[in-house]
């Protein structure tokens, strides 16, 4: 079977949720324009990745500005059930499109980095947050858990989203190979020349599609009045530069890397090169060890309060 498979590289309308959510629409219509069956968008889309942002949170000291900065962001976030997410499955399903789409999703008083999976019937297939903030998001990110690793069924296989450095965690890969995952999506914030070899690597390792979308984000997209920011002033200056693209299940590269401009990348994909590709190498199949090596994978959903065995309600 073959289709066309595409990436959205553009940044976010930071603090303007709904522009985000539009301009996310339109990209959807030009994909399905082009043939796209496949579509998605970057790492924290709608809701933004605060690049360069510190919260001014210091150990043990945190500031009212950054209070406020934060305050910002949160209000900039969305929730699974809320209206945007409604409003973007209904262009998936207008668009006939699977999409995977990188979202700051709000829950209580916790932010998290999640990326949502769209279907061309125009329902919410399902969501995988972010098991591993890097770095500083941990400041302002919480940790997803077990229960949002599934990937999802399409007509052309499983399609799953493993978030930016979680890539870099074998054991999380080695959860998404065990679905037999064929599109294997990698929205990121890394725009660096060594992702496209980690890309490849994983193509290669699971004998998937790899569909990788980064942002291309300037200064001027970021101004110091939005949030405070620790990156060069000048306007021009690039956050992020990209670096979008689609790898086959042999380490080719279909489509990209593209940097230093927006971009709609596409790829004709033909999913029996999967096939083809395990010939010579199934990694939780024929070139497994299960008498070796073993992963166990916790998919429960983890509670900070639960009933006492016996209750009678629910708390």
């Amino acid at each position: 079977m073959k289709l066309i498979a595409a990436v959205a590289q553009t940044a976010t309308v930071l603090f303007d949720t709904p522009a985000t959510v539009a301009k996310a629409e339109a990209l959807m219509a030009e994909a399905a324009a082009r043939g796209a069956r496949v579509l998605v968008f970057p790492e924290a889309f709608i809701g933004g990745y605060p690049k360069g942002a510190d919260f001014h949170i210091f150990i043990g000291a945190r500031t009212p500005e950054g209070r406020q900065d934060f305050k910002k962001y949160y209000d900039a976030a969305v929730t699974l059930d809320g209206p945007e997410i409604a409003q973007l499955a209904q262009a998936a399903g207008q668009h006939q499109l699977h999409v995977c789409v990188g979202i700051i999703e709000r829950d209580g008083g916790t932010l998290y980095c999640t990326a949502v999976y769209l279907g061309p019937d125009g329902s919410v297939l399902g969501h995988h947050r972010k098991l591993m903030p890097t770095a500083l998001e941990r400041l302002v990110w919480g940790q997803g858990d077990g229960s949002t690793l599934r990937a999802v069924d399409t007509p052309y296989g499983k399609l799953g989203a493993v978030i930016c450095w979680e890539n870099y965690m074998p054991a999380l890969r080695m959860a998404m190979y065990q679905q037999r995952v064929a599109l294997y999506c990698a929205p990121t914030a890394d725009d660096r020349d060594t992702w496209i070899s980690t890309l490849q690597h994983i193509a290669m390792e699971g004998r998937c599609f790899v569909l990788s979308s980064c942002q291309h984000l300037r200064r001027a997209q970021f101004p110091m009045d939005a949030m405070h920011n620790r990156l060069p002033e000048a306007p021009d200056t690039v956050l992020m530069r990209g670096g979008s693209c689609i790898i086959g299940p042999l380490g080719q590269v279909l489509a990209g890397p593209v940097y230093g401009e927006d971009a709609l990348l596409t790829a004709e994909i033909d999913l029996d090169d999967i096939a083809r590709a395990q010939m010579d190498f199934d990694p939780v199949g024929h070139y497994a060890r299960p008498d070796v090596f073993q992963l166990a994978v916790n998919t429960a959903p983890q509670h900070a309060v639960l009933a006492a065995p016996g209750a009678t309600a629910q708390i």
